[in-house]
Formats: C-alpha cells, structure tokens, sequence
C-alpha cells in the first residue's frame, strides 16, 4: 500500500440546535500512513475525541458530519450504512477509550467478551477463538492468563482493565486503532506502562494508531507526527520531534512553554491567556487570535492550513515564507 490508510479531508461536524447549527469540526485535515502513530493534542473541548468519533461512525445525535470525506484504505467510509461501519469498527479499526468501564460489560466474562469479539471478525471456532483470548491477555501482561480469563471486570485493577481493553482493541488485528486519552484514568505510575505496552504491541503487528491526548509528554514519547487541535480545527501538523523544538504557531508555543523542564529554571510557567472560546462564539477569523500575543490586523481572515518545509500551520506570520515556498516548487 502506497497512498494513506486513513484520509479525513475536510472534515465538517455540526450539532443541530434550535438557534441554528453549531460547527464543532470545521475543515479538518490529515493523513495517517500504515504504522504511524498520530498523537492528536489540544485543550479540552478542541475536537480531538470528536474527530475520532466521527471516523469510527459514533457520533451521537444530534451530531452530524456536515461536509468532507473520510477515507480508510482507499474505502470512503464516512456515509456507509451501520451494518457495514459496524464490521470495519472492531475489525479493521480498533478502540480503546479512555474509561475501561466503559468499554468492558459488567456482567460479562473477560474472556467471554474477547471470544465474542474474535469470533465476530475472524472464521475461528469457539475453543481457538478462546485460546487465543488466553494468548492476547498474556501479551498485554495480564499474569495467569489461562485463570483470570474467566474473572469480571471489577475483579481487575484500572490497569489491569485497560490492558484488557487493548487487548479487546487488538485481537481482530486491526489495521489502525484510535487510542482516546488511553491513560486519563489511570495512575501516574501505571500511565507509562500502558503507553509503552500499546506503543510495543502495535508496532509489534504492524497497526498504524492515532493517539488522542492532552499530554504533550505521551505525544513526545510515543507519536511520529502530531496535530495540535483549537477549537475545531488544525492548528499546526508535522513531525513531532520538530514540532517539540521548534512549534510554529502561537498557540504550539504557548503549550510547550507551559511544560516544566530541568534545563530551565522559571519561577511561574507560562501560561496562555484567556480561554477557548464556546462553540457559539468561535471567532470568524483566527480562532486563536483573542488569546495570541503576536496578533495583528489580518488575523480578522481565517487562515487556512499553510506548507512550512514538511510541516503545516494555520497562521498569517507564515504566509510569506507559505507562498515564496509554493513559487520555489
């Protein structure tokens, strides 16, 4: 495979209220190749859950996608029927959600509720689908796998149940999986053994993942590339070992100076004025312009997502270097 596994072009999702259409997704764009990892980041509330909503078809009413395409392995998906989304959900593309209770049923069986899984999306019958339930526990580090496959949720540790909830996301072998906020829940201590564990497994079977967070640590650690998310749209894309170094657009800027470092000693850590503003107040220009510090008279325009080297940013102070760039090519 040449081109990227999943393609969102575009991409517009709306909430019917009765004052009008509230846009909360308005022209989001990215690309995610086999075996990458996308970490998706941004401040609550910036659309990066509802992004991953919307391209696995979970977007509850009355949300809706409004405008745009989105494209898995050449397929467009974003207008199939629930009966087909509900085969390439599970099967092709994995989801882990942040609450493990949430994903797991209470009154179900560990090991009942992986077999079930297994059989939905693989010709297996019940006893190998079983065996290799035991199999995917022992890999996420479940211990006595063969014995704790027959325990219920509540009989296992948040940790314990996550891993449980990637393995559920893993054992289909799906080409992508979309991890939201995987380790919000859990505790600090515990939250880099999950993220090693899903950073190990997937490359380890070749999954590509995007990694909704609002930890630019997890993202620094784990992502190939990331998307810095503000309300609703793309604010800078590229490469993330870049992006960390060297963040083009004010508001990048503004995330990375509030994170503490050893190799500065500050007595306040910076922190990004105002807040982000309600869906029914999004500025028509530059979203981000009432909280910038470097904003100017063009910012009242919205900018669109512009090519700086292999990176991208939707910010005027880079329209110049934008355009001198699309003449060089």
């Amino acid at each position: 495979m040449t081109g990227p596994l999943l393609s969102v072009r575009d991409l517009r999702v709306e909430f019917a209220t009765r004052k009008g259409p509230l846009v909360a997704l308005d022209g989001v764009s990215f690309d995610i190749a086999p075996g990458e990892v996308l970490g998706v980041v941004g401040e609550s509330g910036a659309g990066k859950s509802l992004t991953g909503l919307a391209v696995i078809g979970l977007l509850d009413s009355p949300g809706r996608i409004a405008g745009g395409e989105i494209r898995f392995d050449g397929e467009r998906i974003d207008n199939l029927p629930q009966t087909r989304m509900r085969l390439i959900r599970g099967g092709r593309i994995g989801v882990i959600f942040q609450d493990p209770l949430t994903s797991l049923n209470p009154l179900m069986r560990i090991g009942d509720q992986l077999t079930e899984t297994i059989l939905a999306h693989k010709p297996l019958g019940r006893r190998q689908a079983r065996e290799q339930a035991i199999a995917w526990l022992g890999e996420v580090g479940i211990p006595s796998p063969e014995k704790r496959i027959d325990g219920y949720p509540h009989e296992f540790s948040g940790g314990m149940r996550q891993r449980v909830v990637i393995a559920l996301a893993l054992c289909a072998e799906p080409a992508l999986v979309i991890a939201d906020e995987p380790t919000t829940a859990l505790d600090v201590s515990v939250q880099a053994q999950i993220i090693s564990l899903l950073k190990n497994l997937t490359r380890r079977h070749g999954a590509a993942v995007m990694l909704i967070t609002h930890d630019m640590g997890v993202i620094a650690e784990t992502a190939d590339r990331v998307a810095v998310m503000y309300a609703g749209r793309i604010a800078e894309i590229g490469e993330v070992r870049e992006l960390v170094r060297n963040p083009l657009h004010p508001y990048t800027q503004g995330l990375m100076a509030a994170i503490p470092t050893l190799a500065v000693r500050a007595r306040r850590l910076m922190q990004i004025p105002g807040a982000m503003p309600r869906l029914s107040s999004i500025p028509r220009g530059c979203a981000f312009a009432p909280r910038c510090p470097r904003v100017f008279e063009r910012c009242a325009e919205r900018p669109p997502l512009m090519a700086i080297g292999g990176r991208g940013a939707a910010c005027w102070l880079y329209y110049q270097a934008s355009a001198a760039a699309e003449i060089r090519n």
